[in-house]
């Protein structure tokens, strides 16, 4: 009877050190970033890994689950501060695009902070990557994009006032997509162009080409994101292009060039015929974000497919589903003394979730769709081209840190 005391006592220290010991498991279980990792794959996210030392903790990921990538990274921010945060150290999470870095979000815990805590608010988003990219490239990567083919439906419409007894005329598309990723940066597509319906002549009647070739993305020192493109572009256009894209430290400033140098493309009786390569066109400009507005704000120098030189100025307001652009052109030879101008638009099309199984191909419709309307009806000079797909004014911002950072705030 007398040792019931001593049994109980050493019961009771039993229990609280199984109850100091609980909190410690919780604690290290926030030590390793496989967890969440595993989480982001399941989730649909490609080309996802972690890396750490004693200051840090790196994620790195592809958004390839989310059609727009302020939802998907906003996602991918939610699972990492639930399972994946370290324990009174930085983490940083780095976006990727076809395994190129686009841009860093950065969580740094203040002192005595807990990791239940944290917030999307919290998270800073920056085109700088620092140092953590050196951490981030020894991350072994699970979930891998490459060699994954994409089934990508893009519709097209445009529509003219060119003809007295009609109010407009109109030419709609689908057009087919198959893109793959071949490497870092590197991507193939092969586009077919079917109409649907066409007011705008025979030449257009007929099952052809639309972009086939090859793009490599590079992102070099000092956030200089470059893209070269070779093969058939938009506009009946074939050739090469280059184009890059600086941000500076205060990253509502960038400047951009652009060089190409092609020669007609034309698809007639199920033959493919090209013209020697001889146009030189370029643009040189400089861009404003405007973070207030989620506006961005463009002025160009540009020289054009017949050789004519401009200036064009561009705005475009970047909503979560929607943006909305206007644009004025000053341009050589043009009617109307050069002015023209107009507005653009581009609309974010569902579904907005999508996820791949394994290397099955996915068939899904483009990123967004969307129209130009030329107010001055001017047919010949200030034409230009697009050297890459989903080259739009609603993805070009995609990945501006402004507008990431507000859709962590908004959703």
């Amino acid at each position: 009877m007398s040792e019931c005391p001593i049994v109980k006592t050493r019961m009771t220290w039993l229990m609280l050190f199984l109850c100091c010991l609980l909190p410690m498991g919780m604690m290290a279980q926030t030590q390793t970033g496989e967890e969440a990792v595993d989480a982001l794959v399941e989730m649909g996210f490609e080309n996802v890994g972690w890396a750490e030392n004693d200051d840090e903790r790196v994620f790195v990921l592809q958004n390839s689950a989310y059609r727009l990538q302020g939802i998907g990274i906003g996602k991918a921010v939610d699972v990492i501060q639930k399972i994946g945060l370290p324990h009174e150290k930085q983490c940083h999470i780095i976006v990727l695009d076809n395994n190129v870095p686009q841009i860093s979000l950065t969580y740094c815990p203040a002192e005595g902070d807990s990791v239940m805590s944290a917030d999307r608010r919290d998270w800073d988003v920056s085109y700088d990557l620092g140092d953590s990219w050196k951490l981030a490239r020894k991350a072994e990567k699970k979930n891998s994009s490459l060699f994954k083919v994409d089934i990508v439906v893009y519709p097209e419409l445009s529509m003219q006032n060119l003809v007295i007894t009609q109010i407009y005329t109109v030419l709609f598309n689908l057009d087919p997509t198959i893109e793959v990723s071949l490497w870092k940066g590197g991507k193939i597509n092969a586009q077919v162009i079917i109409p649907i319906y066409n007011d705008f002549g025979q030449s257009y009647a007929q099952v052809r080409q639309g972009y086939i070739g090859l793009t490599q993305q590079v992102r070099l020192p000092g956030n200089v994101f470059l893209t070269a493109a070779v093969g058939s572009f938009t506009n009946r256009r074939w050739g090469g292009d280059l184009s890059a894209i600086h941000y500076f430290k205060d990253e509502r400033f960038s400047v951009e060039g652009r060089i190409g140098y092609t020669g007609r493309s034309r698809f007639v009786n199920w033959r493919w015929k090209v013209s020697p390569l001889k146009r030189l066109t370029w643009t040189l400009g400089g861009g404003f974000y405007w973070p207030k507005y989620n506006t961005q704000l463009k002025l160009k120098l540009e020289q054009y497919l017949l050789g004519e030189k401009g200036v064009r100025f561009e705005m475009t307001r970047n909503f979560r589903y929607v943006s909305i652009g206007f644009y004025g052109m000053k341009v050589q030879y043009a009617g109307n003394k050069g002015y023209n101008g107009g507005f653009r638009f581009q609309i974010n099309l569902p579904p907005y979730k999508y996820k791949r199984k394994g290397y099955i191909p996915r068939v899904l419709p483009s990123r967004s769709f969307g129209m130009a309307y030329n107010a001055g009806n001017e047919q010949y000079y200030g034409k230009s081209y697009s050297a890459t797909l989903g080259n739009t004014i609603a993805q070009e911002n995609s990945f501006n840190p402004y507008f990431i950072k507000s859709e962590l705030l908004n959703y």
